[in-house]
């Protein structure tokens, strides 16, 4: 990182090529000066950009810092994200009938239990008419059977009667209980029909909380039970599954860390690690891996395509994203930031703190006066005294970027290792998008500096 020191030394460096150029000029003729001064621009490229904090806001550029990744083994794949069976439900009805009313629309939160559908039909009705017939037949052979018993062992009745009535006891029983189950499934209270609250209708609830994906049917049409009213899925499970081909299978393992984007949105990267992996191969000679999310996301549904990286076993590596490296020359640059503070109120000051040469400049001699002042907090200098004792002098008022040569390594299109040519601190923050608006702002530093250099050779 540079520091003030840093700058001084550009800015010596620079008066030295004004200085030489000048003797140069007494010396040989003009055109070999020209020559020669440009020579030296190019050596003092500008490496440093200010923006302020206006401009910093306008500007599309992202903010980051370099990462420890796995780069040194990785598989590119593809897949889907899905959920378990038990995640995702087909909602029919029990009994057949027509569909009365519903409010459900693709998208819509439900939860267990919820009603879904109302369904009509006098079958309906009928099935609680024959469950009641049933349960009173049933009753009936009971009591009889039991008074039958009671004869036998007196021998009042012959073996041939009992054994009637318990044959015909056991019809009645098995009736009734197919009977009481059928109500069972079709949600239908047994206790509300037994005492002759008779309805044609039946409600279908929800069994799981989710969203619902489809609804294949409208008021009025006629449903079978065979047919899926609705599917609803619950996302709180969503995994990805991913497809692995044959000759990368042995590079797999249980708790192997992956990243993934989505087809859709190649911004956005999201993290999982490997659950279980398949143990047969389909017909492309490729194995399923299962994948669990590391955070869950509501936005993500299931079925979409995603483009994952496998980790494999490796040492990590600093790397930054790929659009944080920009090319000049032949060589690699990445752009470190550091905030310009200062007050805002006190011009001449704010001017001061952002000037390269602020430790000896002529632009603002007020502060220059304070700078050297050995008693500045009772000092006559009034602006820089106020300025010292403001308590927004600290506010972000610019931002300032420094270029960074550095050598790039191994990457997977995504994230590129890199090799810094000089310290940086830990933890700085590294332009991870708009390197290149401020490259382009880079260059034209250099290019007016260059015609600066040009027009002082030429006139002398």
């Amino acid at each position: 990182m540079k520091t003030i020191k840093s700058k001084i030394t550009s800015a010596l460096k620079f008066s030295l090529i004004i200085l030489m150029l000048a003797l140069t000029a007494c010396s040989g003729t003009k055109e070999k000066v020209a020559e020669e001064s440009h020579e030296e621009a190019e050596e003092t490229e500008v490496k440093e950009v200010s923006l302020t904090k206006e401009q910093f806001d306008n500007s599309e550029i992202k903010i980051g810092q370099i990462e420890s990744k796995n780069l040194n083994g990785i598989l590119k794949v593809n897949g889907k994200l899905d959920v378990p069976p038990q995640n995702l439900v087909s909602v029919s009805a029990p009994i057949g009938g027509f569909l009365k009313s519903t409010e459900m629309l693709e998208g819509m939160h439900v939860t267990k239990g919820q009603v879904v559908a109302v369904i009509e039909h006098p079958e309906i009705a009928q099935l609680q008419q024959d469950f009641v017939e049933a349960k009173s037949k049933y009753d009936y052979l009971e009591q009889e059977l039991k008074r039958q018993q009671e004869l036998n062992k007196e021998n009042v009745n012959s073996a041939k009667v009992l054994q009637q009535t318990q044959s015909e006891f056991n019809i009645a029983q098995a009736k009734y209980k197919a009977l009481e189950e059928k109500i069972r499934i079709a949600g239908i209270n047994k206790n509300n029909v037994l005492n002759g609250n008779i309805s044609g209708m039946i409600t279908v609830t929800s069994p799981i909380n989710g969203y619902v994906t489809k609804v294949n049917v409208n008021i009025g049409k006629m449903i079978n039970q065979q047919d899926v009213m609705f599917e609803i899925v619950d996302t709180e499970h969503l995994h990805a599954e991913l497809t692995v081909f044959e000759k990368d299978i042995t590079k797999i393992k249980e708790g192997q860390r992956v990243r993934f984007t989505l087809a859709n949105d190649p911004n956005k990267e999201l993290t999982a690690t490997v659950h279980l992996i398949g143990r047969s191969f389909d017909e492309t000679r490729s194995v399923r891996i299962h994948c669990h999310l590391d955070k869950e996301d509501k936005e993500l549904l299931p079925g979409m395509f995603i483009n994952a990286v496998i980790e494999l076993d490796g040492a990590k590596v600093n790397s930054v994203p790929a659009n944080a490296i920009v090319k000049e020359n032949g060589k690699e640059f990445i752009f470190i930031k550091e905030d310009k503070t200062g007050c805002g109120k006190h011009e001449e000051c704010t001017g001061h703190e952002m000037c390269e040469l602020s430790e000896d400049c002529p632009e603002h001699p007020n502060c220059e006066k304070h700078e050297k002042c050995k008693n500045k907090t009772t000092c006559e200098h009034k602006e820089c005294a106020e300025h010292e004792n403001c308590k927004n002098k600290d506010a972000v008022i610019g931002y300032h970027f420094t270029k960074i040569e550095i050598k790039s390594g191994i990457t997977d299109g995504k994230y590129t290792e890199i090799k810094p040519l000089e310290e940086i601190e830990e933890g700085a923050s590294v332009v991870t998008e708009g390197a290149f608006f401020l490259l382009s702002q880079s260059k034209m530093g250099t290019y007016l500096k260059s015609k600066v250099i040009s027009v002082l050779a030429l006139s002398l």
